[in-house]
């Protein structure tokens, strides 16, 4: 199967969920394309595309009816080793163009795959538009802090500090923080995961694929060869990753260690840690996903030095897609107009410009 270029055969009918399934047991050998998998080893990609890969089989839906779109970057690669129509695109641009294929094709599953660096700097115009618009389309955006495929200058998601080769005293640049930008833009599916941690990548892209709307899923992954252990610290092995990741659970409460020694409070107008036993049960923040308020402090909480990092779902909330609404109008004026386009374009609002000659004549 082609995986750089979009089939534009099949039929539309309806939303995602109508999307057509399949009967036909698939794998993870399946999604797998007969190209030769080029990052560099150790990186951190391949265990995102090989949860990516182990999950897509759950979904029941027809390889010919997914589409994953990317922009530039070693991240967006990812189309090339998927048996999935995909298109390698322009840099910062993946979202308008899964925008696009999102309104016109409503019977496929269209998902994005892209970096800090594609999405957040020359594309953060076109991420910010997507997430508040809305359209029903997935965005898996890999964080590794560096720009990789240009070989390692800094990015919009480096610490203020970062040594590379295009800040060789260190950067002066305030990181973005990725969940707090999609909140602010009112995204209403926001989720962090680990490379390394399968069980919850795995669990937090079931999520985001249920989920009717844009979801954002921020992925820490790591670039061995520019930026080499920039998320050891909060890695299963380290000494006191426990203490650092916050892991949520919608409708229970923020607890984290690895006894559950620590839980998340209300302070002031934020959220601080506390040791669970310094504190009253009623004391600690019970997450809910619905409260935008609750999401963006947490989104605060997490901090660049990786004191802690909150994992899971922040946000996902139910709101009209955008797609959804296009078509909705469009077929509305299809009917009132009655397919006479000219009439629609012309509107109420319009004139006539007087013929030159007809002017001068005036004049004299």
């Amino acid at each position: 199967m082609c995986v750089t270029a979009i089939n534009i055969g099949l039929p539309t009918l309806g939303g995602l969920d109508k999307v057509p399934a399949t009967d036909l047991k698939q794998t993870a050998k399946d999604f797998t394309s007969d190209q030769e998998v080029r990052w560099c080893p150790g990186c951190g990609d391949y265990a995102v595309l090989a949860a990516v890969r182990g999950f897509l089989p759950e979904l029941g839906i027809r390889r010919e009816n997914m589409v994953f779109v990317s922009g530039i970057g070693c991240s967006s690669r990812f189309p090339y080793y998927l048996d999935t129509y995909g298109m390698h695109s322009i840099h910062g641009r993946a979202p308008t163009i899964a925008t696009g294929l999102a309104i016109t094709r409503p019977d496929l599953s269209v998902w994005v795959v892209t970096g800090d660096g594609d999405a957040l700097s020359i594309g953060g115009n076109h991420l910010i538009h997507t997430l508040r618009r809305n359209v029903n389309l997935k965005i898996l955006l890999f964080n590794n802090r560096i720009y990789g495929l240009t070989k390692g200058q800094y990015s919009p998601t480096s610490e203020t500090g970062k040594v590379t080769k295009s800040t060789p005293t260190g950067s002066v640049d305030h990181p973005l923080n990725p969940i707090s930008l999609a909140l602010g833009a009112e995204a209403t599916f926001v989720a962090r995961a680990l490379d390394s941690d399968r069980a919850q990548l795995t669990s937090v892209l079931r999520a985001a694929a249920a989920h009717r709307g844009t979801a954002l899923v921020e992925i820490f992954q790591d670039c061995p060869i520019f930026n080499d252990g920039a998320f050891d610290l909060i890695r299963r092995g380290s000494a006191d990753a426990a203490q650092r990741l916050i892991p949520l659970t919608h409708g229970s409460p923020i607890r984290f260690g690895s006894g559950g020694e620590f839980a998340v409070v209300r302070k002031a107008f934020g959220l601080g840690v506390a040791r669970t036993s310094d504190v009253a049960e009623s004391e600690i923040v019970i997450h809910n996903e619905t409260d935008h308020t609750l999401a963006f402090a947490l989104s605060r909480l997490s901090t660049q030095d990786l004191e802690h990092v909150v994992t899971g779902v922040v946000r996902r909330v139910d709101r009209t897609c955008y797609d959804d609404a296009v078509r909705d109008e469009t077929d509305t004026a299809r009917t009132h107009h009655k397919g006479d386009l000219q009439s629609l374009l012309s509107g109420r609002d319009t004139w006539t410009v007087a013929d030159p000659a007809d002017v001068q004549g005036r004049r004299k």
